[in-house]
């Protein structure tokens, strides 16, 4: 009998050894193989050899047995679809202003595969090429945005008959993007114009977008203005700006994106990995519905060390009463890890508006950044969240973060090796 129980015991122990290691050493993120490219910069893209049309009027294909020039601002109108075959290679001409434009009630389908990505990258040489090279992605659809107006223009210089978006269509099929990668986009028209990676403006919620990779944007890599939507797989890797921004009443979830910062790469006026606007200020407040987005397995990171990590902002910029709910996320390397502007009036409106569950961070300030007085009790936003007791450097909170070609980002310690916030 006491055999028995030593056996019994011995293997409960021995299996929760191993359940311990499993949760240190599962890959978790094992949805970005095959398809993702950390250092797109060396990466030898053949040449193109057929030049895309700039007006696409009418239902158009690329095939990847071409790679492709794109060389100005690209429109997809008059309701056609432009399909992209899985492995596809679309060059992006740097030395004027080149974007690609789907208009309102056109469509784009880029359905790459595990191991056949489509890419937008830079027409530049491999170590010339930088953020910024060409402006980007741009999708108008029908559905809803926050605005007085049920229409707005897409933000740029681009052509006035093809720039409206929004409408009462939030059961649209705007786009479908998977296995997508999009290298050296988010050019700067000027200080009041800026380009994204990938602009998504009021998308339909029949839209699909999984597994797209936006490496070295010059300003935002994903910007949501209104519509809804649900996607997952994304990767925001070194923007300069936001990495995932939402404005204009955009309500939709995210499950499994990624955002890689660096403390040397921001923009002027400030930037984070998650940035929301519940309405645009300037439009105004209107009863169409405030952003809201609910976001699971994300991992915000900041590839900041103790020589550095002053240069570093908050993971996440609430205001105009945005709502924002996290669950199952890391947070690692920023100076806090949210904060509000003035619209939050009182404790029971931060409540309301922003929630963060079963989940890990590691920062190196004041966790929550508030107007509010006193400011000690906007911390229990955060309580029963396990975090650091000290500021740790990414090298020691993730493996092989630093890792130039196959960076991982699994946390090098089972959560439950953290402190609780009670």
């Amino acid at each position: 009998m006491r055999s028995t129980i030593l056996s019994l015991t011995i293997l409960i122990f021995s299996s929760a050894i191993v359940s311990s290691q499993n949760m240190i050493n599962d890959d978790s993120m094992k949805w970005m193989k095959g398809w993702t490219n950390f250092d797109p910069n060396h990466e030898a893209y053949p040449e193109a050899d057929e030049d895309i049309p700039t007006i696409i009027d009418q239902d158009f294909y690329l095939t990847n047995d071409a790679v492709y020039l794109m060389s100005g601002n690209v429109y997809v109108t008059n309701g056609a679809t432009l399909t992209i075959q899985e492995g596809t290679i679309i060059r992006c001409a740097t030395e004027i202003e080149t974007s690609l434009i789907i208009s309102r009630g056109s469509k784009l389908i880029a359905r790459g595969l595990n191991g056949q990505p489509i890419v937008f990258t830079s027409s530049k040489s491999p170590r010339a090429r930088k953020s910024g090279d060409w402006g980007g992605i741009i999708i108008a659809g029908s559905g809803t945005i926050n605005s007085p107006s049920e229409a707005g223009i897409i933000k740029g210089d681009f052509l006035p008959q093809y720039s409206l978006y929004g409408g009462n269509n939030d059961d649209e099929m705007t786009a479908i993007m998977t296995y997508v990668r999009i290298e050296y986009a988010g050019k700067k028209v000027n200080r009041s114009k800026e380009l994204n990676g990938l602009s998504l403006y009021a998308l339909g919620k029949e839209s699909i977008l999984d597994n797209i990779m936006i490496s070295y944007s010059a300003d935002d890599s994903f910007e949501f203005f209104g519509g809804k939507a649900n996607m997952h797989n994304l990767i925001s890797y070194k923007a300069k700006d936001d990495d995932y921004d939402f404005t204009l009443g955009f309500q939709g979830e995210l499950y499994n994106i990624l955002a890689v910062r660096h403390p040397y790469i921001s923009d002027v006026s400030g930037s984070y990995a998650i940035e929301i606007d519940g309405y645009d200020k300037k439009l105004g407040i209107t009863s169409k519905g405030l952003s809201s987005v609910n976001i699971k397995d994300a991992t915000l990171i900041n590839l900041s060390d103790s020589s550095n990590y002053q240069h570093t902002n908050a993971a996440i910029s609430s205001k105009n009463l945005a709502r924002l709910n996290f669950t199952d996320s890391k947070i690692s390397g920023f100076a806090n890890v949210v904060k509000f502007d003035k619209s939050y009036t009182s404790y029971a409106t931060l409540e309301k508006s922003f929630s963060l569950e079963n989940s890990i961070f590691n920062v190196h300030d004041v966790n929550v950044l508030v107007q509010l007085e006193p400011k000690s009790e906007a911390q229990k936003l955060l309580k029963y969240n396990m975090f650091t007791t000290q500021f740790r450097n990414v090298a020691d909170f993730f493996e092989k973060p630093l890792d130039a070609k196959n960076p991982k980002f699994i946390l090098k310690q089972s959560r439950d090796t953290y402190t609780v916030m009670q």
